[in-house]
Formats: structure tokens, sequence, C-alpha cells
């Protein structure tokens, strides 16, 4: 009954690149939006990116903007996560969301949270 699961984590070093994958039993995945979260040691969880339905509409936080992208596979049932430059601050546990809707009270309300993949960032 898991409907989302991350995969791809890892440990590198600043400036490396990585992927983050997605896999979606969903079987609405192809009319959902996604979104990748994380949340770093210490702080919030915040929003990475988020991608509509097509994978034709994107939105990034400031922080990851020009360094990673969000992006989808709707035949595979896929959601996918490119990171290039990475640095320490990126280090966190990465979760996949579907259908991430920020609330009145400025709290992102998602329909299936995935379990998360860590990625560590050293140098």
């Amino acid at each position: 009954q898991v409907q989302l699961v991350e995969s791809g984590g890892g440990v590198v070093q600043t400036g490396d690149s990585l992927k983050l994958s997605c896999a979606a039993s969903r079987s609405t995945f192809s009319t959902d939006h996604m979104g990748w979260f994380r949340q770093a040691p210490g702080k919030d969880r915040e929003v990475v990116a988020i991608i509509d339905e097509s994978g034709g509409w994107t939105r990034y936080a400031d922080s990851v903007k020009g360094r990673f992208t969000i992006s989808r596979d709707n035949g595979k049932k896929m959601l996918y996560l490119q990171m290039n430059s990475l640095k320490r601050e990126d280090t966190a546990v990465y979760y996949c969301a579907a259908n991430p809707v920020r609330s009145s009270t400025d709290r992102f309300l998602v329909e299936v949270w995935g379990q998360g993949t860590l990625v560590t960032v050293s140098s």
C-alpha cells in the first residue's frame, strides 16, 4: 500500500551531482501535481520544487534555482530530482510528495508522503 518510494540518496562531496527518484504506484499519477521537500538537521521541512501533471510547469525554491531540476515520466510513473553543484547546506532527508497544496495557515497539505532518502554533502 506504499504509494511513493524514494531512492538515490547517498554521500557526496561539494560540487558533485546526484539524481533522486520517486517511484509511484498511484493510479492517478498522471494527473497529480508532485513535489520534492527536504528537512535538514535542526531545520523545518521546506519545499524544494513543484511540478504540474504534465511536467510543463515547475517552481523552485530560491536556494536551488539553477542547480536542481525536477522532472517526471508519466509513462513510467516516476518523479526525478536532478541535483547539481551540491552544497553542504543541501544535506537533508528528501521527500517525494503527491499533490502538495499550501494552506491558509502557510503550511503544506500533502496527500501522500514518501519515506524519504538521505543526501549528505561533505567537503
